[in-house]
Parts: structure tokens; sequence; C-alpha cells
């Protein structure tokens, strides 16, 4: 590829009022305004500072700049050009906008993160988000350590964090996120809570669990629902929190010298042996394993609390590989990993269900290139509400997806973003207030983004 003219003859500038860099913002606001994202808002969001006035106006304009790739208060600028204002009204300036999100305390975060969970439910009617939730779904519970810089962030503290497989101590804030998601689609973000950054990540988790459960049944979930979370909430208050919100739940254990003796306890001839079709990481190892044998017991966890639970205790073991080379094998040593479910699928099926929660990492990776790149402000309230509004997007950016192509419905959000959001138009009046986008011939997802458009701006069928 290579220009077709001369370096000297070619000019640039910035003059034409009629273009916008990101007309895939229509349909998806389109969407989020046919979800009443302005309305539950305005309703449930009351902020009584001076600058948390016209919630139903800031809200909207930070999430539809999160969804054109925002990820910084100044970025929001980015609503703010060509014929922008002729397609949106009450764009605001990214100062109004910050000092929106300033204007939050911890009781006016709560309200917004209703305002999200009601908005995934209405979305989640009327765009194909969650296929086959009547039969069976996931609700996938875990947090994240996310670095900020800074002597001014409220909040900040040294918790653990992952990095390559290794654990480290990380300055930051710890967000704490619920999806759901089925086997045939793509995660939606249930729920958001910002804690300090030396949270640990089972404070607060059994409320929080059951609040996700909650918004599973609200978007549809009829069937079968499963809880899944790592070992770090292994606890009798979250487990049974799951179970009062009626869910099961699927949690990997922690090995303590009970759970030790009860896989002792498992019999050779128990141990069923399992080829994966795609090999899996070993974190202890530091290898992939391929292959492996699995087992399950009845056990009784929480035997020392008022709120002691039986269900069945799924164990995984591999062969330990970490011996000394060239030494040769006496006996096979194993490498056991525990899985404490009452789910009602058989073992392999349970045993592979549960590998499946390691996709809501899959979620956080997509907030971190996106929105959640920053938490912008040195108040806590107003990251807790940029993490809220994070969310609202994500889940319109997976809704959009849906509608666009099968393909788009799976696609991460920073290829939307690209393929369905980041598209230039040129808009042309006519008629009595009619408006048309002229967006690039030959685009490469024009059927995708025409579908999108379709679905989300064709006007409402007429009551019979």
């Amino acid at each position: 590829m290579r220009l077709l003219h001369d370096l000297g003859k070619i000019h640039a500038t910035f003059d034409d009022p009629n273009l916008v860099s990101r007309a895939g913002l229509v349909p998806v606001m389109a969407l989020a305004q046919r979800a009443g994202l302005a309305g539950l808002a305005d309703e449930h969001v009351r902020i009584g500072r001076r600058c948390g006035v016209n919630a139903q106006v800031k809200v909207a304009c930070v999430v539809a700049g999160m969804i054109g790739g925002a990820d910084s208060i100044d970025d929001l600028g980015l609503l703010r050009h060509g014929a922008m204002p002729a397609l949106f009204g009450g764009v605001r300036a990214p100062s109004a906008l910050g000092s929106f999100l300033r204007s939050f305390t911890w009781g006016n975060v709560l309200q917004l993160e209703k305002v999200s969970r009601l908005v995934l439910a209405e979305l989640a009617r009327r765009a194909p988000l969650l296929p086959g939730k009547d039969a069976v779904a996931f609700v996938d519970i875990d947090s994240m350590q996310k670095r900020v810089y800074g002597h001014a962030k409220q909040g900040a503290a040294f918790g653990f964090t992952k990095i390559q497989g290794k654990a480290l101590l990380v300055r930051g804030l710890n967000a704490l996120a619920a999806t759901i998601s089925t086997p045939l689609g793509a995660p939606v973000i249930a729920a958001t809570r910002l804690r300090g950054g030396n949270a640990a990540s089972c404070r607060g988790a059994a409320s929080f669990a059951g609040a996700a459960v909650r918004t599973a049944r609200a978007t549809g979930c009829s069937g079968t629902l499963v809880a899944r979370a790592d070992s770090a909430f292994y606890s009798a208050a979250f487990t049974s929190a799951v179970r009062a919100a009626g869910a099961f739940f699927s949690v990997t254990v922690q090995m303590n010298p009970h759970v030790k003796a009860a896989i002792a306890a498992i019999g050779e001839d128990a141990w069923t042996p399992i080829k994966y079709p795609r090999a899996i990481w070993d974190d202890q190892l530091a290898r992939w394993v391929s292959d492996a044998q699995v087992a399950e017991v009845k056990y009784t966890a929480f035997t020392s609390t008022d709120q002691p639970i039986t269900a069945r205790l799924i164990v995984r073991r591999v062969k330990d590989l970490t011996r000394a080379d060239g030494q040769g094998e006496l006996f096979p040593l194993w490498r056991y990993h525990a899985v404490f479910t009452d789910s009602p699928f058989v073992l392999l099926q349970a045993e592979e269900h549960h590998r499946d929660h390691a996709q809501v990492e899959q979620v956080f990776a997509d907030l971190a290139d996106g929105p959640l790149a920053h938490l912008p402000s040195g108040s806590f309230p107003a990251n807790a509400a940029w993490l809220a509004c994070a969310a609202i997007s994500h889940n319109l950016l997976r809704a959009a997806g849906s509608l666009a192509s099968l393909a788009c419905a799976k696609a991460r959000g920073a290829t939307l973003r690209r393929d369905l959001i980041d598209v230039a138009a040129r808009t042309a009046r006519h008629g009595h207030g009619h408006i048309t986008l002229h967006l690039p011939d030959g685009w490469h997802r024009e059927q995708d983004w025409i579908s999108l458009f379709e679905a989300a701006c064709e006007p409402p069928a007429q009551a019979a």
C-alpha cells in the first residue's frame, strides 16, 4: 500500500461540519434510549450536590463516550466534533462530566448500579444477549486489582494480583464484578462494586452474589443457574447466599486438612481419565496440561460454622512432573484441584463447566482494553461511578453485537468499536426533519452495521 500523490500535494484541514467519526454511536445510543437508560438514571440517581443535576443526560454522555473509546474524563471530548450536535442533544463538556462524577456519594453509586441492572434486564428483552438462557446459565464472580497512579487516589492500597502467573503486590483499587453467560453466548456484566485496594476478594461477596443471581433471573435466565467462583470465595456465607437466591454453586476449594483427608479417601478405582480437546494451563506446574483424572466424593464443608453444607467434592488430579531431570518415577505423584459444588450436572460436565469460569478474566481484559484502562478520578465514589458506567457500556456493546451478526455477538469490545462504532459518516438533511448518514462505500462490516441500525432505529411496531 502506498500513497498515490506526492507528499507536497497532500493537504489536510479540519473544517467539515457535516462529518462524524463515530457513526456507530447512532444505533447503539438508540438502543440505550429504547432500553430506558436516561429515564432510569433520572428516576433513580438523585445527587444532592450542585453539579449533580441532569443525571439522565450526563450518565448517557459518559456511557456514549466509553462506547466511542474514551478511557479518561478528557477523552469524553470525542463527543463534541463535526455533526455530533445534529445527531445528539445534551452533549456536555468533559469538565462538566468530571464535576458530575465527583458529585457522587457512595449512595449515589449504588443508585447507578441499580440503573445498570435494570438496563441489562431491558436489553436482554430487546436483543438476543444470552441465547439458551432458559436452559442453563452461569454467574461468574471474581475481582481484579486495578493499578492506579498518583498520591491523591482515595482508597488506593497494595493488594495481590497475578501477572504472568506470579502473585504480586500492586497499588491500586479492587473491582469486584459478576458476569452472566451461557454456553452459546458471550458474558455480560450483572453487577460491579469498587473496593479499596487492600480489600480481600471475599469481602461483601455473599450479598453481591445474591444480587447477581437475582439480576440473572431478571434477564430471563429461567433454567439451571450456577454461580462459579475461585477459592477466594470459598466460604459458608457465599455458598449459603447463592443457595438462598435460588441458584447452584461451584467454588474452587482451599486445600485445607479436611479437604486433603477427603481426597486421600478416594479409591484408585474411582478415578476417571479424561483427555482435554484443548490443553489447559496449570499455574502450579507452569505448563500446559492435556490429560488428567477426575473423581467425586460426598463432602460436608464448613463444619466449624453454624451452617455446614453437604454437597459434592469434584477433584481433578494431574501428574506432578516437577521432579529432577533424569530421575525415574518409582510411583506417580499428583497435584490435586478440588471444586465444591451442588450443581445437577454429571461429573465430567460439572468439572468442565467450572473450568469455564476463567472467561470472567476475558471480561476484565476487555474492560482494561477499553473504559477501565484508567480509574480517572481522585475521588473514590467518582471511580466507582465510572466502573458502573463501564458495565453499562459493555452491555450495550454486547447487545449491539448480538443484533449485528453471529460473529459480532462474541467479538471483543475493541473489535466492536473498530468495526461498528468507529465508522466515519457524512450527514445530509432532506425533507422535514429527515437526516441520512452517508457511510464509506465498501466498508468491510457494512451488512453487520446495517443489521444493527435497522434493529435499533426502525420505528416501533404499531399496536394492533
